[in-house]
């Protein structure tokens, strides 16, 4: 189920900021270095969505689960207060040394702490503290669970999560889609809907993004 039409695609990446020339050559060579796994890097847009977001919620602390090539921590970390600092966990260092590369060249490499280790260990070895203002997650569905609880519980108040693929393509919906994937999905997204330490929607942009705003 394409949730965004295709034949849209084209006019939605021309109607919003464009990318620049390092973003525009880290998705080229994603493309041409990665094939079909390709389709794991965020779109043009999303990335914008992404920057708005983590500037209305004035972040200066985010966390980035799932970095694949790099592409949405540069809209991130662009997006950050000064003297701010993006933690992006990923277990890739083959995948992760493109997204190196190009933190260099888009100048906010200073900015982000790369920690190369099970998603879930890092965040749990994290403080309880709730200091994170913007956190994105889109990495291995099945830990969606995990990683909502451990990012929402350190979640300041008035800060912001973002979790991406929630519509897992119409999956989701599909009463024959049981894969342990899917299972996961439905379980966070009932989480969330459910969850009174936030505010939440869920928004068919791309294959689907939440939003959950940590309640004062």
């Amino acid at each position: 189920m394409d949730i965004t039409n295709p034949a849209l695609d084209g006019y939605l990446q021309a109607h919003c900021t464009p990318q620049d020339e390092v973003l525009t050559e880290l998705a080229a060579e994603t493309l041409a270095v990665t094939g079909e796994r390709a389709g794991m890097q965020i779109s043009h847009d999303e990335g914008v969505l992404l920057g708005m977001l983590a500037r209305l919620a004035r972040a200066r602390y985010a966390v980035e689960v799932g970095v694949f090539t790099g592409y949405s921590a540069i809209w991130v970390a662009r997006a950050l207060l000064p003297g701010g600092r993006l933690l992006a966990c990923d277990v890739s260092a083959e995948w992760t040394s493109m997204a190196r590369r190009y933190w260099e060249r888009a100048g906010v490499a200073d900015r982000i702490d790369l920690r190369l280790a099970p998603a879930e260990e890092t965040l749990r070895a994290l403080p309880i503290e709730p200091v994170i203002d913007f956190a994105f997650v889109d990495a291995d569905k099945v830990s969606y669970p995990v990683y909502y609880e451990e990012l929402v519980r350190r979640l300041r108040p008035g800060g912001l999560l973002v979790l991406d693929n929630v519509l897992r393509k119409g999956r989701v919906v599909d009463p024959a889609a049981q894969e342990q994937a899917d299972l996961a999905i439905r379980q966070v997204n009932d989480t969330i809907a459910l969850d009174p330490r936030v505010d939440s929607v869920m928004l068919p942009v791309r294959d689907g993004i939440t939003l959950a705003h940590r309640r004062d």
